[in-house]
């Protein structure tokens, strides 16, 4: 079964970015929903917190509160009899490890044990009676007892165990009230009805404590097998819907409960999916082939197989965010007298607003308003990019020759990742709406082209170091855009954000593409 799976995802691979037939069929995003998925996909959806990132953030404010509780007893009781000691510091770091360690040990350090005070309660508690006696057995064996005051242990066992307490009771209150809003969901379908579905569906209900929020079916299927409601849960269209029903909602899951034999299916399926910013995981409950336990992870006691993974999620989401807001503050802040500049020369040169404000292409397809300086006329200005700009084109300024060859007129955009936050500083390049090659849209040419919107888009990019920057009058040249694109979405990390950074002003002095 992993030989097939690992089969279809080498075929999916392999279709990614290869050019569209003329013919190529209307986009997926303009497919009309079912009244019921319309309606659903409606409906605002608040951000969402990663559980990852929120226990994360819980262990990190433990730890300071077992090492703050710790210098506190110890400035208090021991600095003033015996001055300040360097065991204990040594102390106190080692048992604020020790339990952090042993909360993790423990299984009380995500979602599920949040919510509930009195179970998570009694098993700090009893991890922090353990580090403690541990570390009174480490101190007697090793015959150091006269170094540490039996009072100071005491205290701070007493005080530190009170503070963590509270602590637990006020993030079971925030967790609890996060649930009810729907921030701590992940908003799941199932793709594949019949009696499979059901099964799956029927196991998620019988789990007590589940983050998922099961929003209905997406089946291809149209006859007996797809019945219209799977164990309560409404049928809400076929495959195509769920594209578009994911670009109105914010989906985070999509289970398959396909069987592993419907390959060809599944690849099917896949072609439409991936271009998506979702996890897809295959069930595995029914499966008669049972592999070792490690090879599934599990959603509740679920087991599934990990199909595609969201490229950027839990950390490396508020990695890249801190990134980008931090170094886009200190650039805006370096080039605000290059801002001056050229602003003042684009406003002498020609009438017309100083900035250029064009609706592209953001993460998951939504529309995002970026700002340019102006390098056109203003009576010439084209916001859909229906007529690219070619060299010589008569529409450019004389200012706007030069910006345009040297990407100065692309630092606004510093203002939509640090002001914003709806553009990375490396990404694929946001696309105008109506952006074409060869008089034919972005995504006539290239299958898969929205598969480039599953991360932030950037004011530089893999492509753009690379020469794919400027002119895009044929096909290949945007194909091989999106490749390098596509390529720097499953291979990101912020190593690899700062050397594209490094070589973006090399890359500038190519500039046989910009006009």
């Amino acid at each position: 079964m992993a030989a097939s799976i690992a089969e279809t995802l080498k075929q999916l691979e392999q279709t990614r970015v290869t050019p569209s037939p003329p013919e190529a069929s209307t986009p997926v995003m303009k497919a009309n929903l079912s009244a019921l998925a319309e309606s659903m996909s409606g409906q605002s959806a608040a951000p969402a917190y990663s559980p990852v990132v929120l226990a994360g953030l819980v262990r990190a404010v433990e730890f300071l509160i077992i090492i703050g509780t710790g210098m506190l007893v110890h400035s208090l009781y021991v600095v003033p009899l015996s001055g300040f000691r360097f065991e204990y510091y040594i102390a106190i770091a080692a048992i604020g490890a020790a339990s952090i360690l042993v909360f993790q040990i423990l299984d009380i350090n995500h979602v599920a044990a949040f919510r509930t005070p009195l179970y998570q309660a009694f098993r700090l508690a009893g991890g922090w009676a353990l580090v403690f006696l541990a570390a009174l057995a480490l101190v007697f064996f090793i015959r150091v007892e006269p170094a540490f005051s039996r009072i100071w242990l005491l205290s701070w066992f007493t005080v530190g165990l009170t503070v963590l307490l509270i602590e637990r009771g006020f993030l079971s209150m925030f967790v609890r009230k996060m649930t009810r809003a729907g921030r701590l969901d992940r908003r799941t379908v199932i793709v594949g009805g019949g009696p499979a579905a059901e099964s799956l569906l029927q196991a998620f209900s019988s789990q007590e404590d589940t983050d998922l929020r099961i929003y209905g079916v997406f089946d291809d299927r149209t006859d007996d097998r797809s019945p219209d409601v799977v164990a309560g849960y409404p049928k809400l269209g076929n495959v195509d819907d769920l594209v578009e029903f994911a670009r109105h909602t914010r989906i985070d899951l999509v289970i398959f409960t396909l069987p592993i034999t419907a390959e060809g299916r599944m690849l099917q399926m896949l072609r439409k999916l991936w271009v998506l910013p979702i996890d897809i995981r295959l069930a595995a409950h029914t499966n008669k082939l049972r592999f070792r336990p490690r090879s599934y992870s599990y959603i509740g006691n679920v087991p599934v197989l990990d199909v595609v993974d969201k490229p950027i999620a839990d950390w490396d989401v508020v990695v890249k965010a801190a990134f980008d807001r931090i170094v886009g503050g200190l650039a805006l802040l370096i080039l605000s007298p290059v801002f001056l500049l050229v602003a003042l020369a684009v406003k002498l040169d020609s009438r017309g607003p100083v900035f250029f404000r064009q609706k592209r292409y953001g993460f998951n397809n939504e529309l995002i308003e970026v700002f340019k300086f102006r390098s056109m006329y203003a009576d010439k200005l084209d916001h859909t990019a229906s007529k690219l700009v070619t060299k010589d084109d008569a529409r450019v300024t004389r200012v706007g020759r030069f910006i345009r060859k040297t990407s100065l007129d692309e630092l606004p955009q510093l203002f939509n990742v640090a002001i914003f936050g709806n553009l990375s500083l490396v990404g694929p390049r946001p696309h105008a709406v109506h952006a074409k090659a060869a008089d034919r849209q972005y995504d006539e040419v290239v299958d898969g082209y929205f598969a480039r919107h599953r991360v932030r888009p950037g004011i530089t990019g893999w492509a753009q170091i690379n020469g794919w920057r400027g002119e895009t009058d044929t096909p290949e040249k945007i194909q091989r855009r999106v490749e390098h694109d596509l390529y720097y979405i499953e291979n990101w990390s912020i190593l690899f954000d700062l050397y594209i950074l490094a070589l973006t002003p090399l890359s500038l002095l190519r500039s046989e593409n910009a006009y």
